[in-house]
């Protein structure tokens, strides 16, 4: 676990305009014209605060068919009591007004299997109409095309919604923008730069950050913090090479850079199903669970924090070694790695949540989170 003392011996990005940053950790250069807005969106106007929704009818089983119904009711309450507000409709006015340009950033790293499911995408985009967003103003994005083709999301969206991608096939670069980007050299690749997507800088106003529950081999687990930052960035799989990985300090960056973290506004973390182990693909259906949870909120961190818990208490559960385990002696092929929860391919970084805190990105004391529970 990342302590202070740890952070600082870790710390790269101290400061996001270039600093020299500690020998012990690779030197990043963010390069953006785009300025922080006054309340930036994350931590958000609610840091420290996770509402948590839970529904056994929102999802079944056996045939993992989601009841869109539940998923209306879950995602109302939610924004409710995250808001105070008696009405959905003033609640979602919180975040979002009809002149914005809203970006819906799904993770269809897992899918078709474990996704951004496309109940809760369409009843994000229904609740944008409602309030006065004009569908082709609404962008549902994610870098790979053919893993959003996997899943049918247009059945779910109101007509007019626009679904943007990155890439066509991996390695390409039209879609990201030249002028905003994190440099950090790894290991001596050829490419040091990871770009933003241009539909992230150049026109959207906000961002709703819709990740799984889902474990990740290289960084623990993968939710809003590695969904906003290595979902809108080029080139960021060069952070994890052999058992080395230094996502523990890229994802915060990548987070914490301008515009992405005062446009995203909004985190709804769709936790219908979950993966974990060997996320964030799904290599087994036998690794995947079913949490029937959404959690909601404007702090990334003591979201993702919340989730370091539930896919290890699950590890424990199932008799699968912590995501804390550091060992070497777990390390393994990826093959191994697919078949058996005691097998690690990379040396996993959860801590990279407590590193984002410290950047300024949310609360991660849980002593200091506060949970409020809703059960449906």
């Amino acid at each position: 676990m990342v302590n202070r003392r740890s952070f600082l011996q870790y710390a790269a990005a101290a400061s996001l305009a270039g600093a020299e940053v500690s020998r012990d950790a690779p030197k990043y250069r963010v390069v953006s014209s785009y300025k922080p807005a006054a309340d930036p969106g994350m931590p958000g106007p609610y840091a420290g605060q996770v509402v948590a929704v839970h529904s056994n009818r929102c999802l079944d089983e056996n045939s993992e068919k989601v009841d869109a119904a539940a998923v209306r009711e879950m995602i109302e309450r939610g924004m409710r009591e995250l808001t105070g507000e008696a009405r959905a409709e003033d609640a979602w006015r919180r975040f979002i007004s009809p002149d914005d340009v809203v970006g819906i950033k799904v993770n269809c790293s897992g899918a078709p299997k474990v996704m951004s499911s496309p109940e809760i995408v369409g009843e994000i985009a229904r609740n944008l109409v409602a309030i006065g967003v004009k569908p082709d103003r609404i962008y549902l994005y994610e870098r790979f095309q053919g893993q959003v083709d996997s899943v049918n999301y247009p059945a779910h969206l109101p007509t007019g919604v626009q679904i943007v991608t990155a890439e066509a096939r991996r390695g390409g670069n039209q879609a990201y923008d030249p002028a905003m980007y994190v440099e950090v050299d790894f290991f001596g690749e050829e490419d040091t730069r990871s770009n933003a997507m241009r539909v992230v800088t150049r026109t959207l106003t906000k961002i709703i950050n819709v990740p799984n529950m889902k474990d990740h081999g290289a960084s623990g687990v993968t939710g809003c913090l590695k969904n906003i930052a290595y979902g809108s960035f080029s080139n960021v799989a060069r952070s994890h090479q052999t058992s080395v990985t230094y996502t523990l300090s890229f994802i915060g960056t990548l987070a914490a850079s301008e515009p992405v973290r005062s446009k995203t506004v909004l985190q709804i973390m769709d936790g219908l199903k979950g993966v974990w182990h060997a996320g964030p693909f799904v290599a087994s259906r036998r690794f995947v669970f079913f949490p029937k949870q959404i959690h909601i909120g404007t702090d990334p961190v003591a979201i993702d924090r919340l989730l370091i818990d539930t896919i290890d208490d699950k590890r424990k559960q199932m008799k699968a070694i912590s995501v804390w385990d550091r060992n070497p002696k777990t390390l393994g092929s990826v093959r191994d790695r697919d078949r058996d929860p005691n097998v690690n391919v990379l040396i996993r970084e959860p801590g990279h949540i407590e590193y984002a805190a410290n950047l300024g990105l949310g609360v991660y004391d849980i002593e200091k989170i506060r949970v409020r529970k809703i059960e449906l």
